[in-house]
C-alpha cells in the first residue's frame, strides 16, 4: 500500500506511553486532531482507559479505543501498567513489555474494516516504525520532552559518546554539533544510555527504538518555535527531512473536562488561592513520578516555614519503588504551624488551573518538559530543581533563557531550608525582574504560537498534508 497523505476523516492509530508525562500532552495533540475532523483509535491497556474519559466524552464520535492487554515482564509487578506505579529502574522493562504488542497490533491493522493510514507513538515506542513501514503507513514520533532534550537523545544513540574516565562520574560530555554547544557531567546523562551494554537484549531493544525514532516518516515535539526554534532547526539537519513538528504548547482547552487531566478537579485549592493576592503564592510539585525522600521533604517544608510566603505543595506519595517511611513524610505538625498561608495537596493537583490562577507567581519543580509548558503559558517564575532524564537539559535550557532560577540540583540532593526560604521570598517579590520580564515574553509568544495563525497552529494545521 503506497504511503499517503492525511485528509479530514482519515483513521489514524493514537499510542501513548503509560506515563503520566508522557500521555496527557499527547491526548491533549489527540483533542486537536480529533477537533481537525481526523478520526482517532487510541491504544491502551486496560487499568489506563480511565485516563481517556475525559477525552472520550468530548469526541464520542471521533475517538474509539483499542484496548490491549500489557505483556507479562517478569521486572513489572502483576498488575502494575502504568510507569508511576513502577519500582525502581522499571522503565526499561515497561518499554520492552509494550514492544510484544507488535503482532496484536499488525493483526488489528490487517482485519479492521477502515485501517489508520497513520500511527502517532510515543518515542518510546520506536518500533512502531517497523510496524508503521510493514503496513505501508506513516508513523510519527511524538515527543512529550522540547528540541533540546530530544536533539541530546538522539545524539546520545546516534554518536555515541563514551567517558575518557570509566570511573568518574563528573567527566563533562560535550555535545558539540548541537547548537550552543550543550555538555553536561556524566551522571547527568541518560540512565538508559548511561547503562548501555552491547548484548544485553534490553538495552540493545532500546537502542533500536531511538534508531527507529530517527528513522520515522517525521517529528511532532511539544514545543512552540519562539522557545526552541534553533533546536527544531538541527533536528531537521541531522533528521535530513523538514518534517519536525513544533506544536506546543500542548494545553487543554480552558474550562472543559480536558482540564482535569488525570485526575478530578479540586475546588478546594482553587477556593483558597482565590482568597490569594496576585503573585504572592509559590506552587511545589515533582511531576507524576518523583517523591522526595524524608529529608528532602523535611528541607523544603523548614524552607516554606521560615519564609513566610503563602503556598501550594502537592506532594506525592510513596508507590512500590519506594522504601517504607523514607519518602514523601510531611513532618509532623507543619500543617498546624503553617495553616492559613499554605495548602498541601495529597496526591493528584489540578496543575493547570493552579498554574493559571491569577494568585500564583513562581513555581519550584522537577523541570518536567509538561509542566514547563503549561507553566510557560501561564507567566509565572520558574525555580529549577532538575531530578533525572531530561531535567538537566530542561532546566540548563531555561537558565540560557533567563526564565528559571536555580534552586537545587540532582535527585539526593538536599537542599539548605535557609537559601530555600530566601529564594521562596525572593520569587514572589521585585527582586526578580528580569526574570519576570522574560517570563512575560515567553508568555507572550507562547499564546501568540497557539492564536489564530501562530506558528504551532500552522504546524498543526499542515501536520499530515
Amino acid at each position: 500500500m503506497p504511503i499517503t497523505g492525511i485528509n479530514n476523516g482519515d483513521h489514524i492509530l493514537v499510542f501513548p506511553y503509560p506515563a503520566q508525562g508522557h500521555m496527557l500532552s499527547l491526548l491533549d495533540l489527540t483533542h486537536q486532531l480529533a477537533i481537525r475532523g481526523v478520526q482517532i483509535t487510541i491504544l491502551v491497556t486496560p487499568k489506563n482507559l480511565p485516563i481517556l474519559t475525559p477525552l472520550l466524552s468530548a469526541h464520542p464520535a471521533t475517538i474509539t479505543t483499542l484496548v490491549l492487554p500489557l505483556p507479562p515482564h517478569p521486572a513489572i509487578p502483576s498488575g502494575i501498567e502504568n510507569a508511576k506505579d513502577l519500582p525502581g529502574g522499571g522503565f526499561p522493562a515497561m518499554i520492552v513489555a509494550l514492544g510484544d504488542l507488535y503482532n496484536p497490533i499488525k493483526d488489528w491493522f490487517q482485519n479492521h474494516h477502515n485501517p489508520p493510514v497513520a500511527i502517532v507513538s510515543d518515542l518510546f515506542l520506536g518500533w512502531t516504525h517497523r510496524l508503521a513501514v510493514e503496513l505501508g503507513v506513516r508513523r510519527y514520533c511524538f515527543s512529550p520532552c522540547g528540541a533540546l532534550a530530544i536533539s541530546i537523545m538522539f545524539y546520545l544513540w546516534k554518536y555515541q559518546p563514551k567517558r575518557v574516565d570509566t570511573k568518574n562520574e563528573n567527566e563533562v560530555i560535550k555535545f558539540s554539533k548541537i547548537p550552543n554547544s550543550p555538555e553536561f557531567p556524566w551522571w547527568q546523562i541518560s540512565p538508559m544510555y548511561r547503562s548501555y551494554l552491547e548484548g544485553d537484549a534490553t538495552l540493545v531493544f532500546i537502542k533500536d527504538v531511538f534508531v527507529d525514532n530517527m528513522a520515522s516518516w517525521g517529528v511532532i515535539i511539544n514545543s512552540f518555535t519562539e522557545l526552541e526554534g534553533v533546536y527544531v532547526e538541527y533536528l531537521k539537519i541531522e533528521l535530513g527531512h523538514d518534517r519536525v513538528f513544533a506544536v506546543g504548547p500542548l494545553l487543554p482547552p480552558p474550562d472543559s473536562k480536558l482540564m482535569e487531566r488525570g485526575g478530578p478537579s479540586s475546588r478546594d485549592v482553587l477556593s483558597w488561592l482565590d482568597t490569594c493576592d496576585d503573585h504572592t503564592v509559590v506552587y511545589i510539585c515533582f511531576g507524576s513520578q518523583i517523591v522526595l525522600t524524608n529529608n528532602q521533604m523535611e528541607a523544603v517544608a523548614l524552607g516554606l516555614e521560615k519564609s513566610g510566603v503563602k503556598f501550594v505543595w502537592s506532594v506525592k506519595e510513596p508507590t512500590v519503588g519506594h522504601v517504607a517511611g523514607d519518602y514523601g513524610k510531611i513532618p509532623g505538625g507543619f500543617e498546624d504551624r503553617v495553616a492559613g498561608r499554605g495548602f498541601v495537596v495529597k496526591g493528584w493537583a489540578p496543575q493547570v488551573a493552579i498554574l493559571n490562577h491569577h494568585s500564583v507567581g513562581a513555581i519550584l519543580f522537577h523541570c518536567g518538559w509538561n509542566s514547563i509548558m503549561e507553566a510557560v503559558v501561564s507567566d509565572v517564575l520558574l525555580l529549577t530543581w532538575p531530578m533525572g532524564t531530561d531535567n538537566y537539559s530542561n532546566a540548563k535550557l531555561l537558565h540560557e533563557l533567563k526564565v528559571g532560577i536555580k534552586a537545587c540540583v540532582g535527585a539526593e540532593t538536599i537542599p539548605d531550608s535557609e537559601e530555600f526560604a530566601e529564594l521562596f521570598r525572593k520569587s514572589v517579590s521585585e527582586d526578580t525582574q528580569v526574570e519576570r520580564e522574560r517570563a512575560k515574553e515567553f508568555a507572550r509568544a507562547a499564546k501568540e504560537g497557539i492564536g489564530e495563525n501562530g506558528s504551532s497552529i500552522k504546524k498543526l494545521n499542515n501536520l499530515f498534508t
